[in-house]
């Protein structure tokens, strides 16, 4: 088994859809193909790409959003694979989460951070993608994506600007106000994490080949695997 590094780390802008994992959740993300009818269709970053060529960078953009969702649905297959649970005895409709598991996307693959045998994670990869492109598009959604964070963090300070602008400028109603406004964020970003994840930063990867995998280190020297990945129209 040949675990050497064949790749070394990106430095492109786009990586900033996802940095790991860092908010802890175990139950599933519900689906919200009921909630929403535009369903993913397997040639639109194909059609999209051909129409609009001409545009810098919306190949790496295209394809980081397809890693990504890719890298979710295989830390949730991994997960499933180390379940606690006994197979007679899960929880309906709950996936574990690994929290030891984490990953980051780049445009020619992703990085997986986490004690994970290499045959397994190439089964997982290779059944992430089946199970994705066959319509268990809830897979490309993680709790644990710095998308939620990143959405937590920009709705906390939209809110905090808003009652200190219209809330009387004196300490007491300044203060109930940010209190307020972070309550309200805690609220509702798992929601809106979600759904920008889904129609922002991934997208059904119809366009990924899985090319190899090895053991290597990323940009800051932390190990990982790297799943290298290619595009395909």
């Amino acid at each position: 088994m040949n675990t050497s590094a064949s790749f070394q780390g990106s430095s492109s802008p786009f990586e900033f859809f996802n940095f790991g994992f860092t908010i802890p959740v175990f139950e599933k993300v519900p689906t919200l193909e009921g909630q929403f009818s535009d369903f993913p269709q397997p040639t639109q970053d194909a059609d999209l790409l051909r129409q609009l060529s001409f545009i810098p960078g919306l190949k790496e953009i295209l394809t980081i959003r397809q890693v990504h969702a890719l890298e979710h649905a295989t830390v949730w297959v991994l997960s499933e694979s180390n379940s606690a649970y006994p197979t007679k005895g899960e929880p309906p409709n709950v996936q574990l989460d690994n929290e030891q598991l984490s990953g980051l996307s780049t445009e020619h693959g992703f990085y997986l951070y986490g004690e994970v045998n290499i045959s397994d994670l190439r089964r997982a990869v290779t059944l992430a993608r089946h199970r994705l492109t066959s319509g268990e598009w809830d897979l490309a959604v993680h709790p644990r994506c710095g998308t939620n964070l990143s959405v937590a963090m920009l709705l906390t300070a939209g809110l905090a600007i808003g009652v200190h602008l219209l809330l009387p400028f004196r300490p007491i109603e300044q203060l109930i106000g940010l209190g307020l406004a972070a309550t309200t964020a805690a609220e509702l970003a798992p929601d809106l994490g979600s759904i920008a994840q889904r129609y922002l930063t991934t997208a059904i990867p119809f366009n990924l080949t899985i090319e190899n995998i090895t053991r290597t280190h990323d940009v800051w020297g932390r190990e990982a695997h790297f799943v290298k990945v290619g595009w395909q129209e």
